[in-house]
């Protein structure tokens, strides 16, 4: 079976229009992707400015931005690096930052319905700047009837951007602002998802699982000290939903 002939069976089967892949769908990424870049850029400074109370150079934040680009992994990486390095650290913090971006698989597992059919040199490479804004808009843009892959790569090389160039102004700010959460750069992005969820709700019941997540998460950041709460929440939500059986 070739791609088209997938991609017209998982259109047919899984809903949505089929996929395919245009330049005009890079452009269209950008342009969707627009929303999220005040969001990514006031998460971008946030970031910044804890970096550079950690003792982070503006080099080494940037590049951390550029080249790892996972927002909540990042804040706990420079929350417990530490000088000098040793190799038990490095093995701790790879586990640490891995177990929070765990939320990945189930995201880009979500995508395969609209990207599985498609070649490997278009979809990994939009998979590789994965995000969570990004995540949200494109789902909603496939939600809508949208088959055009490139509008994932387009919307997540914007965000990108935007992540790294909000590093900079943020890490200058550094050494003049001590409590960023102050200002709500903190709320910035779960504003933001509470927004995007909105055009996604499919009822009651599937609220469930979003309640069980929130309340697991807040109940952990009480009890145990650290960033377990995040992935205490994402897997009882997980958990939650997995045993919800789809009444369609």
């Amino acid at each position: 079976m070739g791609v088209q002939r997938v991609s017209e069976y998982r259109a047919e089967h899984l809903g949505g229009a089929a996929a395919y892949w245009s330049r005009a769908g890079l452009r269209g990424g950008v342009q969707l992707a627009l929303a999220g870049v005040p969001v990514m850029a006031l998460f971008g400074v946030a970031f910044g400015t804890v970096a550079a109370q950690k003792g982070f150079t503006l080099f080494e934040a940037t590049l951390m931005s550029a080249l790892m680009f996972a927002g909540a992994s990042q804040f706990v990486a420079v929350e417990i690096w530490a000088r000098p390095v040793t190799a038990a650290g490095v093995v701790a913090l790879g586990l640490i930052t891995a177990m929070v971006n765990l939320r990945f698989l189930l995201m880009s597992a979500s995508l395969r319905p609209w990207l599985g059919g498609l070649p490997a040199r278009q979809t990994y490479p939009a998979l590789s700047l994965l995000n969570d804004p990004g995540w949200l808009l494109t789902l909603r843009y496939r939600a809508e009837g949208g088959g055009d892959a490139a509008v994932f790569l387009g919307s997540g090389i914007t965000l990108w951007l935007a992540w790294i160039v909000g590093t900079m102004p943020g890490h200058a700010l550094g050494t003049r602002v001590t409590d960023p959460n102050r200002f709500g750069l903190d709320l910035v992005m779960p504003c933001f998802f509470v927004v995007m969820l909105v055009p996604l709700w499919r009822g009651p019941r599937w609220a469930v699982p979003w309640v069980v997540a929130g309340a697991v998460a807040l109940a952990m950041s009480a009890l145990i000290p650290g960033w377990w709460f995040i992935i205490a929440g994402a897997m009882a939500g997980s958990l939650t939903a997995a045993f919800l059986d789809d009444p369609a």
